[in-house]
């Protein structure tokens, strides 16, 4: 009995919880805070799933055996800024540091959700890989190509959410979608998030990637070994209405 009522509490969603913070988003879209907070109250089992599929090949498994801690190297600023020039490591520091961002950064800011209700139930290798998701977020910046700017983030969402379906993830690229779509109506911004599933579907899926062995590998042949498709759309409009890319 206790078993099945921790089971239905981690499968449940709380609409209101997800509508209040998706308001508080929208008031700051700097709080990313909230963003964790939508996610949490709409995951319903999407974690369970993307569990299922690591374990189910041999790759993934290595992974949840070993259960490496990526943020070690990610916040080892000396190590990566020994990384050869054009490295998928040397880029991700060039990229956080140049927006002033660190792992530690999405850590802090997910564990304002209460860490002891967001991982009610789960299995050691569920909070790990919910640890993995969210410590690999600016890391699927680089390997995609995206930006911070809100096109650049919406697109990426757009990525995540076809790689790892959440209810949370596809609230917001769908509110998103409807401010920009409202406040900027020469855009469609839709040909960007759709751009972005399209680069997900093509790549390998990324939970299953060994990022520790990456890191020191040339970005440009890591994107190629895994199906990394350039954002032509996204970087077209970078180049040519760079105005448009904050405009909502």
């Amino acid at each position: 009995m206790k078993k099945w009522t921790t089971a239905l509490m981690r499968r449940r969603v709380k609409p209101i919880v997800a509508w209040r913070a998706m308001r508080r988003l929208l008031a700051d879209p700097d709080d990313t805070t909230q963003v964790f907070n939508i996610i949490e109250a709409l995951k319903g089992d999407s974690l369970s799933k993307a569990t299922k599929r690591l374990s189910a090949s041999e790759a993934g498994r290595k992974l949840l055996q070993k259960k490496p801690d990526i943020v070690t190297k990610l916040n080892d600023r000396a190590w990566l800024l020994s990384l050869p020039a054009g490295s998928v490591g040397r880029t991700y520091y060039d990229f956080v540091h140049g927006e002033n961002l660190s792992a530690d950064g999405l850590i802090s800011s997910s564990d304002a959700v209460s860490r002891s209700e967001a991982y009610l139930g789960l299995s050691n290798d569920e909070v790990w890989l919910a640890d993995r998701l969210r410590d690999i977020h600016d890391l699927q910046h680089v390997m995609t190509g995206y930006g911070r700017d809100p096109v650049g983030e919406v697109s990426l969402l757009s990525f995540m959410m076809t790689q790892n379906p959440n209810r949370g993830i596809r609230f917001i690229v769908w509110i998103a979608t409807l401010q920009y779509l409202r406040q900027v109506p020469q855009f469609d911004i839709r040909t960007l998030t759709r751009e972005g599933a399209a680069i997900a579907r093509q790549a390998q899926w990324m939970p299953a990637i060994d990022w520790e062995e990456k890191l020191p590998q040339p970005l440009s042949a890591v994107r190629d070994e895994l199906g990394f498709q350039s954002p032509i759309r996204y970087q077209r409009l970078r180049d040519q209405a760079p105005q448009l890319l904050l405009a909502a």
